[in-house]
């Protein structure tokens, strides 16, 4: 949405430095420190390339994202472009079900960050931790944005040390020939326990319906472009890095932790992190591993805030979600919009009393998120295939084109297809699978509502026009007059 000059607006105060770490922050998830034992145990040492594979179709997604955000740096996020290409159901849509699956994975964060604190105060109620979380949440964002980047950058390079130094407790422990129960660390464990694929094919495609999850957030960095400084030389730094992170971080981790140990050694149940600081001689490293896991889950619940509240704020702005969402501090900060996502992490705190297993609420709940985030990956990469049709012009002109952007969207939403189905072959994923439409549902509800408010038409026919008008003076540089291309707002 175009903004003038006497409109408040977000303000450009992330610099390079907060962008790159706020990628890499949201490339390593939670899930790397606490699901890969899972996926080491049902996939073995295939699990590495079920990570490399995911990460290198959403790679894609990502460049077709930036490509599409720099095409008009008007674009606040994603929703913005999608409401631009593909109408205002599409912004409607992205906007709230991205705000949906932050708040879920949020609550789960908020849940494990109680429990996480707990290894240190086990008398301590859980309702404390959970509700200063909420409180410490708040207060990092209030402030600025400047202070929410400096927070991640901290958090995210707190996540950076501790893989850094798994890779070079490692390759030491491998270099020396490292001994513990009668197996020498050596990186012929990769293949002769089994062999690369020793759960078979269907271990294989189990590996992906956990992995996933791990890498909810890599899109995380599109939500910075309207408060990022410079976005036409930031954003692309940040996600060309993307396949030398997944290298390092994701790949690298598992070869080391499956060379110094046999697959077969890990359990579901633990962090495989923990496991190797004890074999490596780390005095507590229990403790250690479980205050990087505790920032880790505050770092994914504080980038989930940030990202809700300007989602709900660029949905208010354009008559998708209440005015008073739409508001900005003296501080440029949406405080409404960061309060009301806050105030459904609170959701969390009755969850930390709910009968039923920690492990299979959790499963349910990743397994919803990264439904909603796989939504939410499909929508900018059909934008983007829309965007070459209708504005060849553009593609023609930006600096930035996604490689191979006229079939690999295809290959990536047919990769999508297939984690979809991998979801079906476990009966506590297919739950969350058949859990997940109702969201949707509702969410058409409140479409087919929301378009009858008079209201609601004012502000998306402002919008269109304002936006209408950018694009055509845009044009105006890149080709010259021409036929006018059919609108897409109404």
């Amino acid at each position: 949405m175009s903004e003038t000059p006497e409109t408040p607006h977000l303000q450009r105060a992330l610099s390079n430095r907060h962008i790159q770490l706020i990628a890499i922050g949201g490339a390593i998830g939670t899930g790397l420190f606490m699901g890969s034992g899972k996926t080491i145990s049902v996939a073995g040492p295939s699990v590495i390339f079920v990570y490399m594979i995911i990460g290198f179709m959403l790679f894609f997604v990502m460049r077709a994202m930036g490509e599409l955000l720099l095409s008009n740096t008007n674009y606040k996020n994603f929703a913005d472009f999608a409401g631009d290409i593909l109408g205002p159901w599409a912004a409607f849509f992205t906007g709230w079900t991205y705000w949906f699956c932050w708040v879920v994975t949020g609550i789960a964060d908020v849940v494990a960050i109680a429990h996480y604190v707990s290894f240190w105060w086990p008398d301590l109620p859980l309702w404390i931790p959970a509700i200063a979380c909420i409180l410490l949440l708040l207060a990092l964002n209030l402030p600025t944005v400047r202070a929410f980047g400096e927070t991640e950058f901290w958090f995210a390079l707190i996540k950076i040390i501790a893989i850094l130094a798994l890779i070079v407790v490692g390759l030491g422990m491998i270099i020396t020939g490292f001994e513990s129960d009668g197996t020498r660390a050596a990186f012929s464990n990769l293949w002769v326990h089994g062999g690369m694929f020793p759960t078979g094919f269907m271990g294989f495609v189990a590996g992906f319906q956990i992995a996933v999850f791990a890498f909810v957030g890599i899109e995380l960095v599109g939500t910075t472009a309207a408060e990022a400084k410079d976005p036409e030389k930031n954003l692309p730094r940040a996600i060309n890095s993307i396949p030398v992170r997944i290298l390092l971080f994701y790949v690298g981790a598992l070869i080391i932790l499956m060379a110094v140990k046999p697959w077969t050694a890990y359990s579901a149940e633990e962090s495989p992190f923990v496991g190797m600081f004890a074999l490596a001689g780390l005095v507590g490293a229990a403790g250690v591993v479980n205050f990087i896991v505790l920032t880790s889950a505050t770092s994914s619940a504080n980038s989930g805030i940030y990202s809700t509240s300007r989602m709900v704020y660029g949905l208010a702005r354009e008559g998708d979600a209440p005015k008073a969402f739409g508001r900005l501090s003296s501080r440029k900060v949406p405080k409404n919009a960061l309060l009301f996502s806050c105030m459904f992490l609170l959701a969390g705190v009755a969850l930390l009393y709910a009968e039923g297993g920690v492990a299979e609420a959790f499963t349910l709940v990743t397994t919803i998120s990264a439904l909603c985030f796989m939504f939410v990956w499909s929508i900018i990469l059909v934008s983007y295939l829309v965007y070459r049709q209708r504005r060849p012009h553009l593609h023609a002109a930006s600096t930035f084109k996604m490689p191979g952007g006229s079939f690999m969207p295809y290959v990536v939403l047919a990769f999508f297809g297939f984690v979809i189905w991998a979801l079906t072959t476990q009966p506590d994923t297919l739950a969350a699978l058949l859990f997940t439409p109702l969201w949707f549902v509702a969410l058409g509800l409140g479409y087919l509502v929301l378009r009858r408010n008079p209201a609601h038409a004012g502000l998306r026919f402002a919008h269109a026009a304002k936006v209408r008008r950018e694009q055509e003076h845009r044009d105006a540089f890149l080709r010259g007059p021409q036929e006018k291309e059919p609108t897409l707002m109404s």
